[in-house]
């Protein structure tokens, strides 16, 4: 199986990575730095062509759109906080990275017997948890699961996409307080992606597998 997962330098994406390729499949990680197999960054279009270019012809089985940005995170000053720039550099990595990734890679996935493709949102993206702060990241994880939705409906019967909250995960975004370790959210993100299929298309989960409202 071939699998390309999106920021796979660090973090939630080279924990996959890692466990995947452990498992003998032939993964492609992208990233910004020259330590990825592709480099990206997902907001460049120029990137996204040379990816293009680089994979021509290779289906991909599993596309895991994990690089993202949390660019307003402590910054919950509504009289100072929340630049422009901040918002636009937020939704260009964290909506508009991932729907480029998609529409490049689509010919790639259409190649491949059992397509899928896995978005990696947030808990904080539903209507359900609305404790305040963090604007601009909540924005634009709740967007990216509407598009997520939106893409479930449009490639029904081709590819199937789910959504998924990673948990709280100990990593430099997430902090040293975070409830869960890369490796078991990694764990259950693979146990997602493997159960995913167009029975259940468009789904929003967590990585332990319950349904989380949207």
């Amino acid at each position: 199986m071939h699998i390309l997962i999106t920021g796979a330098t660090r973090g939630i994406g080279a924990g996959l990575a890692a466990a995947y390729r452990g498992m003998g499949h032939d993964v492609t990680g992208t990233g910004r730095s020259s330590g990825a197999e592709v480099t990206l960054d997902v907001t460049q279009p120029q990137d996204h062509r040379a990816m293009a270019a680089q994979l021509a012809g290779r289906p991909i089985d599993l596309l895991v759109c994990n690089a993202g940005v949390y660019l307003d995170k402590g910054n919950n000053d509504l009289n100072t906080g929340y630049a422009p720039d901040l918002w636009a550099q937020s939704f260009a990595a964290n909506v508009t990275g991932v729907f480029l990734t998609i529409q490049t890679l689509l010919p790639n996935l259409r190649a491949a017997p059992a397509p899928r493709i896995a978005i990696i949102s947030s808990q904080m993206a539903s209507h359900t948890r609305a404790p305040g702060g963090s604007y601009i990241y909540r924005a634009s994880k709740a967007a990216v699961l509407n598009l997520g939705r939106n893409l479930a409906t449009d490639l029904a019967g081709e590819v199937a996409v789910g959504i998924y909250h990673p948990g709280w995960v100990q990593t430099d975004m997430g902090g040293d307080a975070a409830d869960i370790t890369v490796d078991e959210a990694v764990e259950g993100l693979m146990q997602r992606f493997a159960a995913l299929d167009h029975d259940t298309t468009g789904c929003f989960e967590t990585w332990d597998g319950r349904a989380h409202a949207y």
